[in-house]
């Protein structure tokens, strides 16, 4: 296989994307590709201040450098898999899912509205602000704390961590991924001080499909780049996200859709919880198999006919 020849990897600019990317890139590059990285600017990166569901269908942060993809203007792009609608050009792949990590949703509190509860639930205070621009994570809020005020909070991750450090916020809610990733790289800004951390139970706050793994995409003609992407896919992820995913394009879901999905393999079986908020009414739905295939359909049948349970 020829791995001179220099491979364009597409990203969005933010330090997170940029993060992201130069880990893909690293990771190719120590097989013996050349690659550079090129920056496209999405629909989600211009409009930094509505929420999600307002700015349009999901793929907000994606439709851009989809684009660029088809136009062979680059041959690869890393996604935060969560972002990347359920449907996407017929002339693309999902080459590799790199090794997942942390899928949970962190609760990051100023410590003046910190207050510890029994289990440590949600430990806010009453009528505490919570910044979000997710309509799942002020599905699940509401849910589990109707007195707490949700406010939308957009920006990349540097950014609402200060607007929360700088009393914007009583307190928000961030993927565990991001904030990882971004403090293994040393960008993240800031040392969180006076700030509590929570990690929040992914079996209980059910966090978005896919959260916490990659997608590197490519075209499906390209067989030089399939073949190199190969050789990172982590096949234990691919699977998990693969269901969660399936549960979602179920959902017909989108930014403006408040669900959730999670899996997790467990005891030579796969175990799938997923949420869903319809009419002012969360519901949870959990199955499991040892074919990963089925959950998805299984959980939405559920949800579906109104059979999941309160959380």
């Amino acid at each position: 296989m020829n791995t001179r020849a220099t491979l364009r990897l597409g990203t969005r600019g933010s330090e997170l994307a940029l993060t992201q990317s130069t880990t893909i890139a690293e990771a190719l590059r120590a097989l013996g590709f050349a690659v550079e990285l090129a920056i496209i600017k999405t629909a989600g990166d211009q409009n930094t201040t509505s929420t999600f569901g307002s700015i349009g269908a999901q793929g907000v942060f994606v439709r851009e450098i989809e684009q660029a993809l088809v136009e062979r203007r680059v041959e690869l792009a890393v996604h935060s898999f969560k972002d990347l609608p359920t449907k996407s050009p017929p002339e693309l792949a999902i080459g590799a899912v790199p090794q997942r990590v942390d899928p949970a949703d962190l609760l990051l509190v100023r410590r003046e509205a910190f207050v510890g509860t029994g289990d440590g639930w949600l430990p806010l205070k009453a009528g505490a602000r919570v910044g979000t621009a997710s309509a799942r994570r002020s599905a699940w809020l509401k849910s589990f704390r109707p007195d707490l005020v949700i406010l939308p909070l957009r920006g990349n991750v540097p950014t609402r961590v200060h607007r929360l450090e700088e009393g914007a916020f009583d307190a928000i809610v961030l993927a565990a991924a991001g904030v990882a990733r971004l403090q293994a790289e040393e960008r993240l800004g800031s040392a969180l001080t006076g700030v509590e951390v929570l990690r929040l139970d992914p079996q209980r706050f059910v966090p978005a499909p896919a959260q916490g793994a990659l997608a590197v995409q490519c075209r499906r003609d390209d067989e030089r780049v399939l073949a190199a992407l190969a050789r990172i896919d982590h096949s234990a992820s691919r699977v998990a996200v693969s269901a969660e995913r399936d549960a979602l394009a179920r959902a017909e879901g989108g930014c403006d859709v408040a669900f959730g999905a999670y899996c997790v393999a467990t005891g030579g079986q796969h175990e799938l919880v997923a949420m869903l908020e319809r009419g002012g009414t969360v519901r949870t739905a959990r199955v499991a198999s040892s074919d990963a295939a089925t959950l998805g359909a299984a959980a939405w049948s559920r949800l579906d006919t109104a059979g999941g349970t309160r959380p």
